[in-house]
C-alpha cells in the first residue's frame, strides 16, 4: 500500500518538466508582415478601435475628411501646422489655428512623424506645430500623412526619427496606439479617459 508521503512523492515527479530549451536569440523578434504596409496598418489600428482610410490621391482624402468632419462646427475644427492650414484652406475646409482658437475645441487635425505598420501605431513628437497639446487635448484626433511615412517595425520607426532630426532628438516622442481608453473603474471600457474619444488616419 502507497503511503501518503510516497503519493505525494510521486505526484511531484510527475510535475518535475524537462530542462527548458534555450531560446533562439536569432529569431527575428517580430513576426512578418504577409501584407501591403498599409493595409498591415490599417487592420491594427482599426483592431483597436481607430479609423484608417487609404486614399489615392488628395482629392480622395479631401472628400473622405469632410464626411468626417460633417457634424463638426467649423469653428471647433483646429490645425496648427502651416502645411495642413494650407490643404484645409485650399480645399474649403474652415479651421481655426489652436493659438487663435475662441470656442471649445472639437476635432485637432495633425500630421505625424511615422505611421507604424505592426502595431497599428502613430509617432508623433514635440518637434511638430502645436503637438504637445494637439496631441491629446481634441476629443477626435485626425491625423494626415503621405505613404513614405509608413514603416514596418517600431525599430524602423526609432531608426528613421534619428535621422530626420541627426543634432537633437525632439523631447517628446509620442506613440499613440487607438483612441484612449480605460476600464479602471469596475473593468468596463470607457473611451476619451486620458486623451481622444475618437483617432481617423487619412493616409494618401
Amino acid at each position: 500500500m502507497v503511503s501518503a508521503r510516497e503519493e505525494i512523492l510521486n505526484k511531484l515527479k510527475k510535475a518535475i518538466h524537462p530542462e527548458p530549451e534555450m531560446p533562439d536569440f536569432d529569431a527575428p523578434v517580430y513576426h512578418a508582415i504577409d501584407k501591403s504596409l498599409g493595409q498591415a496598418f490599417k487592420e491594427n489600428l482599426e483592431a483597436v478601435n481607430g479609423s484608417v482610410y487609404l486614399c489615392k490621391s488628395e482629392e480622395e482624402l479631401v472628400e473622405k475628411l469632410k464626411t468626417v468632419l460633417q457634424n463638426v462646427p467649423e469653428k471647433e475644427v483646429v490645425c496648427s501646422e502651416n502645411e495642413l492650414q494650407e490643404l484645409l484652406t485650399k480645399n474649403g475646409i474652415e479651421h481655426q489655428d489652436y493659438q487663435e482658437r475662441q470656442q471649445a475645441i472639437e476635432a485637432g487635425i495633425t500630421s505625424c512623424e511615422f505611421l507604424i505598420a505592426h502595431t497599428g501605431s502613430v509617432m508623433g513628437s514635440s518637434a511638430l506645430q502645436g503637438a504637445r497639446q494637439m496631441l491629446v487635448y481634441p476629443p477626435q484626433h485626425i491625423v494626415i500623412a503621405k505613404k513614405d511615412q509608413l514603416v514596418d517595425y517600431l525599430h524602423t520607426a526609432y531608426d528613421k526619427i534619428q535621422e530626420k532630426y541627426p543634432d537633437q532628438l525632439p523631447s517628446q516622442i509620442t506613440l499613440i496606439t487607438g483612441p484612449s481608453r480605460t476600464a479602471d473603474i469596475e473593468k468596463t471600457l470607457v473611451m476619451g479617459a486620458h486623451g481622444p474619444r475618437e483617432l481617423h488616419v487619412f493616409l494618401y
